[in-house]
């Protein structure tokens, strides 16, 4: 398992699709440019705050998505 995303609030799975919150990244830098990309589609799809985990350990977050 890699590097993934994880939205507060949390999205359905349908939505967390669309946004693209279900990928995963080889490493860390890649889940970084992609957030970096994304980050006003995930704003503007309600999701408040994100989490970057690496295989279900917390790497870092919640960082805020908001103004």
């Amino acid at each position: 398992m890699g590097y993934y995303w994880a939205a507060t609030p949390e999205p359905t799975e349908e939505a967390a699709a669309d946004l693209g919150l279900d990928v995963e990244f080889d490493d860390q830098a890649q889940a970084e440019a992609w957030l970096s990309a994304s980050y006003t589609e995930l704003a503007d799809g309600g999701v408040h705050r994100v989490s970057l985990y690496e295989s279900g350990r917390l790497v870092y977050g919640p960082m805020s998505l908001e103004d």
